[in-house]
């Protein structure tokens, strides 16, 4: 639930970064403020520690080694009351966000950031600092059909217990928020939660990432590092994209789970490990149980507990209360005024079949709101690309999805006044796809 009483502190030195945590978190919770040098922290401090810090861990131009940022962690641990501390970095920075764990940071987030994991993050963190669980851990989860209650009550069974889960599902239904919500539940609430894309590891690289190394192990390793699993003791690792690991890093992690310990490249003895693995994958079972995709040893280790989370089009009753509470969420955050949605519009809204789920009608209602400009919502205001019957213009035409692409990336980039990092956020898209496709576009 939201706590008009937090204080939060955003410490990052790029405006655009730190004004996006703003707007998303001060609707939320109280007092959110923004720092953009470690040198002006001791007055913010001596004016009242707050409860959560969100730490960039680079400040000065140029320097990619994350120390100004581990030094001030380093400076709020050692607090009376430390607050908790939320690393934000960038995904080729996680093994420094590993260190900033080590040193006692609370979670980290990937930037550019969901909103949700973010929310979610945040609340776990106040929950954590207060010695308790999060009054309700299935309350991201937002929809009350007869589907989603069904995980919920499953969430709620398995989440107490150390039985490793697997969430399958689409893309985009929120798997991340389920083993958000089974931690958040469990007895190792008050441990890290850290989430893994296997899919992102290189594979070559995959041990160093996940078990960690000693200096001098290979080339370019100048300094001991922990691993996923080292950062993750006593808490729980969540292994996103499970189906996307590759069979020799497959083997690898089985013989860390049937062992229970660990291996740094460059040591020379294990290190035991004791953490809950909750994995996800959008992989069908029947190709999870394919040996040429995934070692059925290794699904036995995984699969103890199996959560189906439905997509959208298996829980339509559901997606009312999903636009309701995107599109009052955007508005806020904007600035913009409330609208309805126009007549007939949410029965095509509803009938639509969402092929990337939560996460696309999220994107959809951020557009609707950005891009909007009549009195009220209409159906093509949320640039709905998908070919769908249910949501086809008048008159059968069919959607020019380049030119639609075009019109909507351009309307971002206008929107944001030509911001790069905010059209990115706007459209949902990081960054580099978000040059790729201004280049393909000729924007």
């Amino acid at each position: 639930m939201p706590d008009s009483t937090a204080r939060i502190l955003i410490l990052d030195d790029d405006p655009d970064v730190a004004c996006a945590a703003q707007m998303l978190l001060r609707r939320r919770h109280g007092a959110v403020t923004t720092l953009d040098d470690p040198a002006r922290l001791a007055p913010a401090l001596a004016a009242g520690v707050p409860d959560v810090v969100l730490l960039d861990l680079n400040f000065t131009p140029g320097r990619v080694d994350g120390g100004e940022g581990l030094a001030v962690l380093d400076r709020l641990r050692a607090l009376a009351q430390p607050p908790a501390v939320i690393v934000l970095t960038a995904y080729a920075d996680v093994p420094l966000a590993v260190e900033a764990l080590k040193r006692g940071a609370t979670d980290f987030i990937t930037k550019p950031w969901d909103n949700a994991r973010l929310l979610a993050a945040v609340d776990a963190a106040l929950a954590r600092r207060a010695g308790s669980k999060p009054a309700a851990s299935t309350d991201c989860l937002m929809g009350d059909s007869p589907a989603m209650r069904d995980v919920k009550a499953m969430i709620a069974s398995v989440a107490p217990t150390e039985a490793n889960v697997m969430v399958l599902g689409e893309n985009g239904v929120g798997k991340e928020l389920v083993a958000r919500a089974i931690h958040a539940a469990s007895r190792r609430a008050a441990a890290t939660f850290l989430a893994v894309d296997m899919g992102a590891l290189p594979e070559a690289t995959f041990e160093s990432e996940l078990f960690g190394h000693r200096r001098g192990s290979f080339t370019d390793a100048k300094a001991d590092r922990a691993g996923r699993f080292q950062a993750a003791q006593g808490g729980t690792l969540f292994l996103d994209e499970i189906g996307n690991l590759a069979l020799g890093a497959q083997a690898k992690l089985l013989t860390v789970l049937e062992r229970r310990q660990v291996t740094p490249l460059g040591a020379d003895r294990p290190e035991p490990i004791d953490v809950r693995i909750v994995s996800a994958t959008n992989l069908d079972e029947a190709r999870m149980f394919d040996a040429a995709v995934f070692r059925t040893d290794l699904l036995f280790r995984l699969n103890t507990i199996v959560i189906r989370v439905p997509s959208l089009r298996e829980r339509q009753g559901d997606i009312p209360g999903l636009l309701h509470h995107y599109l009052s969420l955007y508005e806020q955050q904007y600035g913009r005024p409330v609208r309805e949605l126009a007549p007939g519009a949410l029965d095509r809204l509803v009938a639509y079949d969402w092929p990337g789920n939560v996460r696309a009608l999220r994107h959809a209602c951020e557009r609707a709101v950005i891009l909007g400009s009549r009195p009220d919502y209409h159906v093509d205001d949320f640039r709905l690309v998908a070919p769908a019957s249910a949501v086809a213009p008048a008159g059968g035409a069919d959607f020019k999805l380049g030119a639609l692409e075009r019109d909507t990336i351009a309307a971002a980039m206008a929107q944001a006044g030509g911001n790069i990092s905010l059209a990115a956020r706007l459209l949902g898209l990081s960054r580099a796809a978000l040059y790729r496709k201004l280049g393909k576009h000729g924007i």
